[in-house]
C-alpha cells in the first residue's frame, strides 16, 4: 500500500468524511489518495487559511477532528493563523503538510532553502501546536499519525502538524508492520481531590450572593447535560462566557447574561458583587475577567476549574483562604459535585436575585428608542434575528462587533448556538467556518454574520459556497469602516480614524455586487423596520442567500470597559438592609464606562 493510501484509510478510521484542502506539487499524493475513495471527500478552498478554519469549525461541530491538507512552503505558512485559533480555543485538528523529498531537505548546510519551497515548518508551528513532527522514516507514519491525534484530543485539545515529505508519501509500506503508538497512563485525568471538594461543599452552603461562570470548556468535555443539572439544582444565578452563551436560553430564571469588559451591565454587577464565583471551564482572560485580575469579582470567593495547571498558576493572586483551585476535566468535576448534591444546604437567595432582576430592568441591553430609529441599529438587527431564527440554526460570527453585538444580544432558543474563534478573533473567520459547519451538518442550517471588514478577508470561499451550493445564510453588518478599532480610538487617539475608516485608507467593494458576481442571491436592509419581513424570506429561501445590511458607522457596542481599566461595577438600587449590608463599594461604575 502507497503510504499516502494509508494516510487516507487511517482518516476515513478515524470516523473523517471531509478534508479541507488545497493542493500543491508536494501534498498531490495525499489529495489524490483521497480523491480515490467514496468514503471521504476532500473540499477545495480558496485560499490555506480558509482551510485551516473550516477545519477549525468542522471540529467545533461535530465535536471530533477537523482535518486540513496543504502543500511546503506558502501553502504551509498560510495555515498559520486558522491553526491559531484552534490552539488558543482549545479545538482538536489534524494538519498534514507536505514537504519537499528528503533528499532535497537543506539540513545543516546552512543555506536558507535548497528544496523548492522548502520551508522549516516545525520550527515555525512549534509554538502554537501541541505537537509538530516532521517524519523522518515512512514506517513511523502510523505512530506518528496515532501520537498526533492522542495529543491533539487528550487533556487539554489542540492542533497538531505532521510534515510528510514529498518522496515519503510514495513509499510502498506493509500497514501490518507499522509500529503502533500506545498513550501513556500519565495522560489519565486528573482525580479531584476530597479536601477540594469539601472545601467547594462548604463554600456553595456558605454563600449569599454567588454566581456560576460556565465557559468553552464545557463544550470541550461534552459536559453540556451535567452543567443544566447543576444549573437547576443549585439555582445560582448564572453568567456565560460568549463560548457557552447557548446553554440557556436568555429567559431562563437564572440567567443573568454575559460578562467582562464587552458584557451587559447587569451581568457585570452580578458577578463584581458576588460573594461566591463558580468557575467552571474558561481561563479568564483579560477580556472576561478584565485588570489587573485580583479586581475581578474583589470581595468574593473563588472556586475555579481548569484542565490547564498553567492557566490555574496565574489565579495565585487571589489567595488559598479565599480561592479553590482544581486541576480536573469540567466533565469530572461536575459529576464529582453531582454526587454531593445531597450535602447542599442553599442559602435563601430570593434578596440577591431581586436585586439582579432590577439591573435588568434598568440597564436593558436594547432599549425601546432603538426600535425607532430609521437606520438598522445593530441592537434592533440582533434582537429581530433572535426572533425570526428557526430553530437548530448554527451561526458563525466574524470578528470586531459582528461578535460583540451578538454575543451582549443575542436571545436563544431551541438547539441554536454560535461559535466564533474566540480567543484568535481574526477578521475572516466567519465564512470559512460557516463553510466547514455546513459539511459537518450535511448542508444544514448555517448562518454566517460578518462585518465588512471580516468579509474581505476571505471572500473569495464565495466561490466555495457557490461550488458546493451550500444553503449558508450570509449576513454582512455593513458600517464601512473597522467600529471596534475606531471605539478604542474615541477612548485613546482623539477619534483619528486612521486605518480604520474608508477616510482613513480603507477601501471596500460594491459587496452586493461581488456577491451577484459569485452567483448567490442578494437582499438589502436599509430600515430597522425591514428587517423581520426582509430576515424572514432570507431564511425561507432554500439555498445560499447573501444578506447586506446597511448599519451607521457611528454605531458601537455599548457598555465598553476603556481597555486597561478594572472591571469593579455595581450599583445598590433595592433599599434593602440585608442587601445593603453586604454590597460593595464600587470603585467604578460600568454604566458610565463606555461614555
Amino acid at each position: 500500500m502507497k503510504l499516502s493510501d494509508y494516510v487516507a484509510e487511517f482518516l476515513v478510521g478515524q470516523g473523517i468524511k471531509h478534508v479541507f484542502a488545497i493542493t500543491g506539487g508536494a501534498s498531490a499524493h495525499l489529495i489524490d489518495s483521497i480523491g480515490k475513495r467514496a468514503d471521504i471527500e476532500y473540499i477545495c478552498n480558496q485560499h490555506e487559511q480558509a482551510s485551516a478554519m473550516a477545519a477549525d469549525a468542522y471540529a467545533r461541530v461535530t465535536k471530533n477532528l477537523g482535518v486540513t491538507i496543504t502543500t511546503s512552503g506558502p501553502g504551509t505558512t498560510n495555515l498559520l493563523t486558522g491553526i491559531c485559533c484552534s490552539y488558543y480555543d482549545s479545538v482538536p485538528l489534524l494538519c498534514l503538510t507536505g514537504q519537499v523529498s528528503t533528499f532535497r531537505l537543506k539540513k545543516n548546510m546552512g543555506v536558507r532553502q535548497l528544496g523548492f519551497q522548502e520551508t522549516d515548518v516545525v520550527d515555525i508551528f512549534r509554538p502554537v501546536t501541541k505537537y509538530c513532527v516532521q517524519l523522518r522514516d515512512p514506517l513511523d507514519i502510523r505512530y506518528e499519525l496515532e501520537k498526533a491525534l492522542s495529543i491533539a484530543r487528550t487533556g487539554r485539545p489542540g492542533p497538531v502538524l505532521i510534515d510528510i515529505p514529498d518522496n515519503f508519501q510514495r513509499v510502498e509500506i506493509d500497514p501490518d508492520q507499522l509500529k503502533r503508538f500506545s498513550a501513556s497512563s500519565k495522560s489519565a485525568a486528573p482525580v479531584v481531590k476530597d479536601n477540594l471538594l469539601e472545601k467547594c461543599l462548604r463554600f456553595i452552603n456558605e454563600a449569599k450572593r454567588p454566581v456560576l461562570i460556565l465557559g468553552w470548556g464545557i463544550h470541550l468535555s461534552h459536559a453540556e447535560e451535567e452543567a443544566k443539572e447543576l444549573i437547576d439544582r443549585l439555582k445560582f444565578p448564572v453568567a456565560l462566557t460568549w463560548a457557552m452563551r447557548h446553554l440557556i436560553p436568555e429567559n431562563h430564571p437564572d440567567a443573568v447574561g454575559s460578562f467582562g469588559t464587552h458584557g451587559t451591565r447587569y451581568g457585570n454587577f452580578t458577578v463584581q458583587n458576588a460573594d461566591l464565583v463558580i468557575v467552571i471551564g474558561t481561563r479568564l482572560d483579560t477580556r472576561g475577567a478584565g485588570s489587573p485580575l485580583e479586581t475581578f469579582a474583589r470581595g468574593a470567593k473563588k472556586i475555579i476549574v481548569d484542565i490547564d495547571q498553567a492557566e490555574l498558576r496565574k489565579f495565585s493572586v487571589f489567595g488559598k483562604g479565599s480561592s479553590v483551585l482544581i486541576k480536573s476535566d469540567a466533565r469530572e468535576f461536575l459529576l464529582k459535585i453531582k454526587a454531593h448534591l445531597s450535602k447542599l444546604q442553599v442559602q435563601d437567595l430570593s434578596v440577591w436575585k431581586d436585586q439582579i432582576s432590577l439591573w435588568k430592568k434598568r440597564y436593558p441591553i436594547c432599549p425601546m428608542e432603538n426600535y425607532k430609529q430609521r437606520p438598522v441599529n445593530p441592537y434592533v438587527f440582533v434582537k429581530t434575528l433572535s426572533k425570526v431564527t428557526p430553530d437548530g440554526v448554527m451561526m458563525f460570527l466574524d470578528t470586531g462587533c459582528a461578535v460583540g453585538w451578538m454575543g451582549q444580544a443575542f436571545e436563544f432558543k431551541k438547539n441554536q448556538r454560535f461559535f466564533s474563534a474566540f480567543n484568535n478573533t481574526p477578521m475572516g473567520y466567519g465564512l470559512p467556518a460557516a463553510i466547514g459547519a455546513s459539511f459537518a451538518l450535511n448542508k444544514g442550517k448555517v448562518v454566517c454574520i460578518t462585518g465588512d471588514g471580516g468579509l474581505q478577508m476571505n471572500i473569495q470561499e464565495l466561490a466555495t459556497v457557490i461550488r458546493h451550493k451550500l444553503p449558508i445564510k450570509i449576513l454582512l453588518l455593513n458600517n464601512y469602516g473597522y467600529s471596534m478599532i475606531q471605539q478604542t480610538q474615541e477612548q485613546w487617539l482623539g477619534a483619528r480614524y486612521y486605518a480604520s475608516s474608508i477616510s482613513g485608507g480603507l477601501a471596500f467593494p460594491y459587496f452586493v455586487k461581488v456577491a451577484r458576481a459569485y452567483g448567490l442571491k442578494t437582499v438589502t436592509i436599509t430600515k430597522n423596520k425591514e428587517l423581520d419581513e426582509k430576515l424572514r424570506k432570507v431564511f425561507a429561501w432554500p439555498g445560499p442567500v447573501f444578506c447586506n445590511i446597511e448599519v451607521l458607522a457611528s454605531h458601537r457596542i455599548i457598555p465598553q470597559v476603556k481597555y486597561g481599566r478594572p472591571i469593579e461595577d455595581s450599583e445598590p438600587l433595592l433599599d434593602r438592609k440585608e442587601f445593603l449590608h453586604n454590597m460593595i463599594v464600587p470603585a467604578m461604575d460600568v454604566s458610565r464606562a463606555a461614555k
